[in-house]
């Protein structure tokens, strides 16, 4: 029961790996076609539109399964404080990791100018989050964790200028914006932290969902009603159309008023971003959960297993790819080497999955069979 259990959870996180690398395809060799947050309907191909809110699925996956995933490893070391010590640990190594390697990967700059503090920071501040939050009685944590989700968007008139002490912490938490560090260098807070933080709490919420007592019905149906739940929730506010997201309206096409719909805000994470997304993660969990003896749940468990591995080797890669055809073809879009259309950003994606699959699976196994290596973990 445990391992198909886990599989699930890896099927998962691969799966939202995938997407990641279709959008990261898409950010390498489609900049000339790039997009706001949320998107203009009336000048977004449809193509390009449901690409990118596929993968609207991705941050809220990952985090919400870390979470999960600590709960996990602390009724394997039976010891909340081993938990909360491994948390505060990984976590600062994800942070460093996103000033160097990460950073690095995609500007190929030395020393920076710019530092881009995106998901992996997010994941690491998360992290340092819960390894203090987790000492909480587990309600008081849901409580919490959903009062993150679903009030920060009351704060999203509240800004301090950059003078203000505020201006700061405040561009961390919740107002996405610039941090000027030095005359050189300057941070741009991506993933303003406070909603994700409310999203790896609930995540360590439902973990004993998933204990290895607990039965397999019973948690498809947790999962069942919380993504449902989730997905009503989404629904109704956006009928109600007022809070916490740009407005739908009727456009000029049926298809761009679907859009319209489902053109929700990222940075930072609309409640409506986190209901829909994190609705449609539960119920794809459960779906692994039911699937997990078949060929594509162990396939994608495959790069589900090695994360943090794929996702710095598939950096590197795309960025070394971007150059050598710039060398070769150069600026064929604008300012850009790209490829005409999202046709080929699928091919590409496709294509960079089936190479990529061998090297994640020779970690994964190599991270499984050497145990002793304690610093392997952190990948």
């Amino acid at each position: 029961m445990s391992s198909n259990r886990l599989l699930s959870i890896d099927a998962l996180r691969g799966l939202v790996i995938l997407f990641m690398l279709l959008d990261h395809v898409r950010e390498t060799f489609y900049l000339h076609q790039q997009v706001g947050d949320p998107m203009d309907v009336t000048a977004t191909e449809p193509a390009l539109f449901f690409s990118r809110t596929l993968a609207h699925l991705c941050a809220p996956v990952f985090i919400l399964l870390t979470g999960l995933s600590a709960f996990l490893y602390g009724e394997k070391q039976m010891s909340r404080a081993a938990t909360s010590a491994f948390l505060f640990k990984r976590g600062l190594f994800l942070v460093v990791l996103e000033f160097t390697l990460v950073n690095f990967a995609w500007t190929f700059q030395f020393p920076p100018t710019v530092i881009y503090l995106q998901v992996i920071w997010a994941i690491g501040l998360s992290m340092l989050a819960l390894s203090v939050l987790l000492w909480l009685p587990r309600t008081l944590l849901a409580v919490l964790g959903l009062a993150l989700v679903a009030g920060h968007n009351l704060l999203d008139g509240l800004h301090f200028d950059a003078e203000s002490a505020l201006h700061i912490p405040w561009a961390i938490l919740h107002d996405r914006g610039w941090i000027e560090f030095s005359e050189t260098l300057r941070l741009r807070t991506s993933y303003p932290v406070l909603p994700w933080i409310g999203v790896i709490a609930l995540g360590y919420v439902i973990g004993p969902w998933f204990r290895w007592t607990s039965a397999p019905e019973q948690r498809l149906q947790w999962l069942r009603r919380a993504g449902f739940g989730a997905l009503a929730l989404f629904v109704l506010l956006r009928l109600l159309n007022g809070y916490g997201e740009k407005p739908w309206a009727v456009e000029e096409t049926a298809l761009q008023t679907l859009m319209g719909l489902f053109n929700i805000t990222k940075y930072p994470p609309s409640l409506l971003f986190l209901a829909l997304t994190l609705g449609v993660g539960l119920l794809l969990l459960a779906y692994f959960e039911r699937r997990n003896d078949g060929r594509m749940v162990r396939t994608l468990a495959v790069f589900g297993s090695a994360p943090m591995f794929f996702y710095l080797l598939h950096l590197y890669v795309l960025k070394l790819l971007y150059i050598a055809a710039f060398a070769i073809w150069g600026a064929n879009q604008g300012h850009y080497f790209g490829f005409d259309s999202m046709g080929w950003i699928w091919a590409a994606t496709v294509l960079l999955a089936l190479l990529l699959f061998a090297p994640t699976q020779w970690f994964a196994r190599l991270k499984a069979r050497r145990r002793d290596i304690r610093w392997l973990k952190y990948l």
